[in-house]
């Protein structure tokens, strides 16, 4: 069994990254430049976007965070996102999920300039993605083929199964290793909710990718032997003897599963820590004009 240390890779990425921005600038190219919007208070989406913006500082990019209040308007969303689509020196951008419940995310996620979307959610993207096209791959899925190609874990002729089905994680990964390209080629089971039997389309997997939603949900008894395990949950649960009374827990049940894995991701320190230099990757494509010239 090995862990796969998400901490270290991204670590290793980002001086990569940080390499790559000053040779790109020494050239005569700019320096990437992403914002992020964030609206409201939600504590962990604010600790996510700070940790955006110090991953930005530490590879050399330059960071704007556009923070607005959580009872900003429909409009006054879009005309930012206007104005940011409309900024040259503005390589990239997201905005920060969950929004406010009045906000409807559809129309902020088709009002982002495809050529700016380094989180990869336009259908653009999705679309390019889909047939092979040059793209931004959304930043979690991109992280997991980092991993992947990073640990030189095979995929081709192996049985995938991908739990949960969400448009920013499970359905896009399907697609990702279902595709013919070295880090594909997997026979795929997109399983959700609504699946007939999920433990027994679980047990036949070579590769899991837990990603849906459920404290611990993945147990021993799921997996087989020499499996290996890429568990995409952040779930806390109480835990009276943290100073904090709780803590963060994946989707599946790291210590009873871990010792009949091949590889497997902790929760924290695996997939967590390659979303966000997945999103430093896409920003730099983005000022290299890499995928939209």
């Amino acid at each position: 069994m090995k862990i796969i240390d998400g901490r270290s890779l991204a670590k290793e990425i980002k001086s990569e990254i940080k390499h790559e921005v000053k040779k790109f600038v020494k050239e005569g190219g700019k320096v990437p430049h992403l914002a992020a919007v964030l609206i409201g208070d939600n504590p962990a989406s604010q600790a996510y976007v700070r940790n955006k913006i110090r991953s930005c500082e530490r590879v050399g990019f330059e960071s704007t965070l556009i923070k607005k209040s959580e009872k900003i308007t429909q409009e006054e969303l879009m005309n930012i996102i206007h104005d940011l689509n409309e900024n040259e020196d503005v390589d990239g951008f997201i905005v920060q999920l969950p929004l406010p419940g009045h906000i409807d995310e559809s129309k902020v996620t088709l009002a982002i300039d495809p050529r700016k979307d380094v989180d990869g959610f336009h259908p653009v993207n999705i679309g390019r993605m889909a047939i092979g096209l040059p793209c931004y791959i959304p930043a979690t899925p991109n992280g997991i083929l980092t991993i992947l190609e990073r640990y030189n874990i095979k995929t081709e002729g192996k049985n995938v199964v991908v739990i949960g089905r969400s448009n920013i994680v499970g359905t896009p990964m399907s697609i990702l290793l279902s595709r013919k390209s070295k880090f594909g080629n997997a026979t795929v089971t997109l399983t959700h909710s609504r699946t007939a039997d999920l433990v027994s389309e679980v047990q036949r997997a070579d590769i899991i990718v837990a990603a849906i939603g459920i404290p611990q949900f993945i147990t021993s008894d799921m997996v087989k032997e020499g499996a290996v395990i890429i568990d995409v949950g952040m779930n806390r649960i109480d835990d009276p003897d943290s100073k904090k009374g709780y803590k963060l827990v994946g989707d599946v049940d790291f210590d009873d599963v871990a010792a009949k894995s091949s590889y497997i991701t902790p929760v924290p320190g695996g997939v967590g820590q390659m979303t966000v230099t997945s999103l430093l990757m896409n920003t730099l494509k983005a000022a290299r004009k890499e995928v939209y010239g």
